[in-house]
C-alpha cells in the first residue's frame, strides 16, 4: 500500500471532513443528512433524483467518502445513475426542440439568405444554445446511461479516483477566484445599467420603450449593435492591425465587458472551475498572473488578426486552460490522467465551437491566450514527479499581488469608461 505522504492531497484518507455518528450523506452544498441505518442510507441514494449525493459516511469510515467507494452501495448508486442519465437525456431533448424550433423560425424569417443567416446574432445564439444546452447534455446522458446499465462493481471502483478528485476540488476554497468572479459581475452590472440608461433616454425622446430596449440587448449576441454604448467606450477597438492609437488600456478593460448574458455566464462558469483548479494546485499568484498575461496577449493577437471590436475574458480563460494543460503535464502525480485528458477535450470543443460560430467568436484572442498560458507554465515550472503541490515563494506573492491590483484597477477603469 502506498504511504499517505506519497499520495496527492485529494487521494488521502483525510481528504474529506470527518464523518458524523452512524450513517448519512452530504449534498453538493455541504449540508448533512443523517440516516437511521445503512438500509435508509441506501434507499436515500437510490431515490436521489437530482444527483445531490456527493459524499456519505458510515461507522466503518473515520471520514466522509464517496458512495462509489462502498461496495454495498453499488446497487443503489447504479439505480440512481440510470435515473440521472434518463433525466439528462429528456432535458437535452426538450432544450433541442425549443432552441431548434427558435433557430428554424429565424432562418425562415431570414428568407433563405445564407449570408444573412450566418451573420445573424440571434440565429447564432439559438444554435449555440441548441448545442450547449441540448445536444451536449443529450449526448452525455446517453453515454452515461449506457455505462450505468452495464456497470459492474469493479468498474465503479475503478472510476472512483477520478470522481474523488472532482468532488474534492469542488469543496476547496478559492478566494482569489471569487475576487475575479466578482470583478466580472460588477463590470457586467455596470455595463447593463449603462445600456439600459441609454435606452431610457431614447424612450424619453420618443424612441424605443424601456422593455423594447431590454429585449434588444437580450436578443443580441456579442455584437456592438447589442451593446452600442459601452463597447466603443471600453471594448477593444482596433485600427489597421493595432489597438486604437493611444488607448492601450483597452487591452485590460475589454476582458471585463461581455456581449450577451450567455457570453458572461459561460465565462463566469469557466472561471469558477479553471480558476479554482489553478489556485488550488499552482497557488493564487499564478492564477492572477497567468490570467492577466493571457488576456493581454490574447488582446494583442486579436488586434492584429481581427478587425472587429473585441470583448470578454475568454483570452484570459483560455490562458488558464493552457496553463493547466502544461502545468499538470509537468506534475503528473497531482491529478488523475483522465482529468487532464478532459482539459484537452475542452480545448478541442472550444476550437469546434469557435470554428462553427466564427462570425461571433474572437478565435484570435482564444488562440493567443491559450498559447500565452502554455508558455507561461512551461517557463515558470520545472518537471516534477512529486505528488505535493508547489510552494509559493515571497517573490511570487509580491508579483501576484501586483497583478491582482492591476486587474482590480482595470475593472474599475472599465466601469468608469463605460459610465
Amino acid at each position: 500500500m502506498t504511504p499517505e505522504t506519497d499520495l496527492p492531497v485529494w487521494a488521502r484518507s483525510d481528504a474529506f471532513p470527518p464523518a458524523g455518528p452512524g450513517w448519512g450523506w452530504v449534498d453538493r452544498k455541504g449540508r448533512r443528512f443523517p440516516c437511521g441505518s445503512f438500509d435508509e442510507l441506501a434507499a436515500a441514494i437510490a431515490a436521489d433524483a437530482g444527483a445531490r449525493v456527493d459524499l456519505v459516511w458510515t461507522p466503518a469510515a473515520p471520514g466522509l467518502v464517496l458512495p462509489e467507494e462502498i461496495h454495498e452501495l453499488h446497487s443503489a448508486m447504479r439505480e440512481a445513475r440510470v435515473r440521472w442519465a434518463n433525466w439528462e437525456i429528456e432535458e437535452g431533448k426538450r432544450q433541442m426542440m425549443m432552441f431548434g424550433a427558435a433557430a428554424g423560425l429565424m432562418i425562415v424569417f431570414a428568407g433563405g439568405d445564407f449570408r444573412r443567416i450566418l451573420t445573424n446574432g440571434a440565429v447564432g445564439l439559438a444554435l449555440l444554445l441548441f448545442f450547449l444546452l441540448g445536444l451536449m447534455p443529450w449526448y452525455q446522458g446517453t453515454k452515461r446511461l449506457r455505462k450505468a446499465r452495464n456497470w459492474a462493481a469493479g468498474e465503479m471502483v475503478a472510476g472512483a479516483p477520478d470522481l474523488r478528485f472532482e468532488v474534492w476540488l469542488s469543496i476547496q476554497k478559492a478566494p482569489v477566484t471569487r475576487i475575479l468572479f466578482w470583478l466580472l459581475a460588477v463590470a457586467g452590472l455596470v455595463q447593463l445599467g449603462v445600456e439600459l440608461q441609454a435606452y431610457s433616454e431614447r424612450q424619453a425622446m420618443g424612441g424605443v420603450s424601456f422593455l423594447g430596449g431590454l429585449m434588444k440587448i437580450v436578443s443580441k449576441f456579442g455584437t456592438i449593435e447589442g451593446f452600442g454604448i459601452t463597447i466603443p467606450r471600453a471594448g477593444l477597438t482596433k485600427h489597421a492591425g493595432h489597438v486604437t492609437e493611444g488607448e492601450g488600456w483597452r487591452l485590460l478593460t475589454a476582458p471585463f465587458l461581455h456581449g450577451h448574458w450567455l457570453h458572461w455566464l459561460m465565462n463566469a462558469s469557466a472561471l469558477a472551475y479553471l480558476g479554482k483548479r489553478v489556485e488550488t494546485f499552482a497557488r493564487w499568484p499564478h492564477l492572477v498572473m497567468a490570467f492577466l498575461i493571457s488576456a493581454w496577449i490574447g488582446g494583442e493577437v486579436s488586434a492584429r488578426f481581427s478587425t472587429t471590436a473585441s470583448i470578454g475574458a475568454s483570452g484570459g480563460l483560455m490562458g488558464l486552460l493552457g496553463f493547466l494543460l502544461v502545468f499538470e503535464t509537468l506534475h503528473r502525480s497531482l491529478v488523475p490522467q483522465s482529468s487532464r485528458l478532459r482539459l484537452l477535450a475542452g480545448v478541442v470543443l472550444t476550437g469546434v465551437i469557435g470554428f462553427v460560430f466564427r462570425h461571433f467568436i474572437d478565435n484570435a484572442a482564444h488562440i493567443g491566450g491559450l498559447l500565452a498560458g502554455m508558455v507561461y507554465a512551461a517557463l515558470i515550472f520545472p518537471r516534477s514527479s512529486s505528488p505535493h503541490r508547489p510552494r509559493t515563494t515571497s517573490v511570487e506573492v509580491i508579483a501576484g499581488g501586483a497583478a491582482l491590483g492591476l486587474l482590480v484597477c482595470s475593472a474599475v477603469l472599465a466601469c468608469v469608461k463605460m459610465i
